[in-house]
């Protein structure tokens, strides 16, 4: 994972994503390069070719304010997707290197998510490693148990597809989310050996990740395929962590009413049921990672 030219990494993984037609322009076998050439996206940038040239090869690292908004226009980026190129086109801040401590959630927090028996709650990491879950959600879907990478479980594990009907927007999803967790950050260790890791073992990782798409977990909806329950739609709400960078709270819900809210529910008297039979279970503040 190269980190020494990370704005003209981005740029030109967003100039291959562009579609000549949109500008009118001819595409097809007609073109070499795919998406836009470099001396076409100067052109609607209103920047000399010269100019664009360099920023990409890291001749030139920082563009202005109004370089960079016309790049977001031409590229048609989001405003998270601006924001991360913004950062991107600032000189990186001088930081003393000193050594990540261990994610740990707090206990109030890991108290309060046992206390919901009836809703799924997870906390991921600055890598998406599953930090801590409560029971409800650990039984709700196998990727969320305490421990847990969820990059690595949606391209390396085979049960992953079983999980998600949805798996290619899933897949999407979480590299975009990984992404926009690490930010400009990609020096941290552990993320390097997980993009170093999963790019060797998959080819649909690789191809994502290249993609360079930025998306921060805020709030949406997933489809679970449970082998009890059968399939269960919830809608989620993610938090950032107060105190704890790189932490984020996710909440799952069903609508009022829907079949997945009974089967929820159901599930949740059966996870309910079996920590009654069964001997004293890891509560959620002794089921985490030291990653």
């Amino acid at each position: 994972m190269r980190t020494d030219n990370r704005l003209g990494t981005f740029l030109r993984a967003r100039r291959e994503l562009v579609r000549p037609e949109e500008f009118g322009l001819p595409g097809g076998g007609q073109r070499r390069v795919a998406g836009l050439r470099r001396e076409e996206i100067a052109l609607l940038a209103g920047v000399s070719a010269d100019y664009y040239i360099r920023l990409e090869q890291g001749r030139d690292k920082h563009p202005s304010e109004q370089v960079v908004t016309a790049l977001a226009r031409v590229f048609a980026l989001d405003d998270e997707a601006t924001a991360h190129l913004r950062e991107l086109a600032r000189p990186a801040p001088v930081r003393p290197k000193r050594p990540r401590r261990p994610e740990r959630v707090a206990p109030g927090l890991l108290r309060l998510m046992d206390l919901w028996a009836r809703t799924p709650a997870l906390v991921l990491g600055r890598s998406l490693d599953v930090l801590a879950a409560n029971p409800l959600a650990a039984a709700v879907n196998a990727c969320s148990a305490p421990g847990i990478n969820q990059v690595r479980m949606v391209f390396l594990d085979p049960r992953a597809r079983q999980v998600y009907p949805d798996w290619s927007s899933i897949a999407a999803d979480t590299v975009a989310s990984l992404r926009a967790t690490a930010g400009t950050d990609l020096d941290d260790p552990r993320l390097t050996e997980l993009v170093g890791e999963l790019s060797l073992k998959s080819a649909e990782f690789r191809q994502l990740w290249a993609r360079h798409d930025v998306r921060t977990k805020t709030s949406g909806m997933k489809r679970f395929h449970h082998e009890i329950v059968g399939e269960l739609t919830l809608s989620y709400e993610s938090f950032t962590v107060n105190g704890a960078p790189g932490q984020t709270l996710i909440v799952y819900h069903a609508d009022p009413g829907s079949p997945s809210e009974h089967a929820l529910s159901l599930l949740g008297s059966l996870t309910v049921d079996e920590a009654v039979g069964a001997e004293p279970r890891p509560t959620a503040e002794t089921a985490r990672t030291d990653r």
